[in-house]
């Protein structure tokens, strides 16, 4: 019998039909240390974004000879050495298009929140405050909101702020033009500049560096607003609440820290900063999605 860990938790329903298919299913989160004793009795690891698969891990399950195969349950695979993973003969599989719907519903809530300050409002009126006067906002209808990364999750956020009345704008970092009408193609430079909102949607690079720095802050809108529901790591953290106490931006909302559990207070108690704890998946039907996924990536796998 083939047997999986789930290190960082899968629906039950996914483990249920794992079960029916002749898979033994271990839900158990390991530390480092402990995981590489132990992942060696398994055949499949399935992980999100907890547990990191270095390439000492990969050594370990290669010199075991009995893990083949990866599953990241989620879109981006940036915590698992992928390229080594696969020179050492392992497979490595994602699930792309789960939680696509998940995270750009939480990117349009967020802006919503920073939009309207329902994020800093919901916690001055529980401290017994009445804030009516500080709290005139903006509507999103007739804004322009600048995408960084058309992948699918993008693409979806997309749809979306169109159908709120939203002018969409993007880029990518590799610098292809792919056509997504009606939406406009632009430089990542043009795109800081005119986009009233800028939501991130891409990998944490490999290189060293931020994708939006002090550079790239100083160019964007006064009173801008930055939405991060991508990866930790593509935003200079430091920089963000500068240019927040400088009110260069108006407001931020972060759902993915350089450290998790995030530890930057400074930026997690900022009044203008819409925080989450990294739930942009985190929804009932994307992991029913996400764990049909992965049942028939096992069962494909192992056929």
């Amino acid at each position: 019998m083939k047997k999986i860990l789930a290190s960082d938790g899968l629906d039950q329903t996914a483990v249920k039909a794992l079960e029916e298919a002749g898979f033994e299913t271990v839900l158990e989160h390991y530390g480092p240390d402990e995981l590489l004793e132990k992942i060696g009795a398994f055949d499949a690891l399935v992980v999100r974004s907890a547990t990191k698969v270095r390439k000492p891990l990969i050594d370990q399950a290669v010199s075991s000879g009995r893990l083949k195969l990866i599953i990241r349950a989620g879109v981006g695979v940036d915590n698992i050495d992928v390229d080594y993973a696969c020179e050492k003969g392992l497979t490595v599989k994602n699930t792309p298009n789960a939680s696509s719907a998940s995270v750009a519903e939480l990117a349009v809530g967020h802006m919503f929140a920073a939009a309207r300050h329902i994020h800093i409002a919901n916690v001055t009126m529980r401290n017994g405050e009445w804030n009516k006067k500080q709290y005139k906002g903006i509507e999103l209808s007739g804004k322009t909101l600048g995408l960084i990364g058309m992948g699918r999750i993008a693409r979806e956020t997309a749809l979306r702020a169109q159908a709120l009345g939203m002018q969409v704008i993007y880029t990518n970092r590799s610098g292809h033009k792919p056509e997504y009408e009606p939406f406009r193609h632009c430089t990542l430079d043009a795109l800081l500049a005119e986009s009233d909102f800028i939501s991130l949607h891409l990998p944490k690079p490999q290189k060293e560096g931020y994708l939006i720095g002090e550079r790239e802050l100083s160019l964007m809108k006064d009173g801008a607003v930055l939405i991060n529901t991508a990866r930790g790591g593509l935003v200079d953290e430091d920089a963000l609440c500068d240019a927040l106490d400088s009110g260069k931006l108006s407001a931020a909302a972060v759902d993915v820290f350089a450290e998790e559990p995030a530890n930057n207070r400074r930026l997690t108690s900022h009044p203008k900063v819409s925080v989450t704890p990294h739930i942009g998946a985190s929804t009932k039907e994307a992991q029913l999605r996400i764990g049909r996924e992965i049942v028939d990536i096992i069962k494909e796998f192992f056929a």
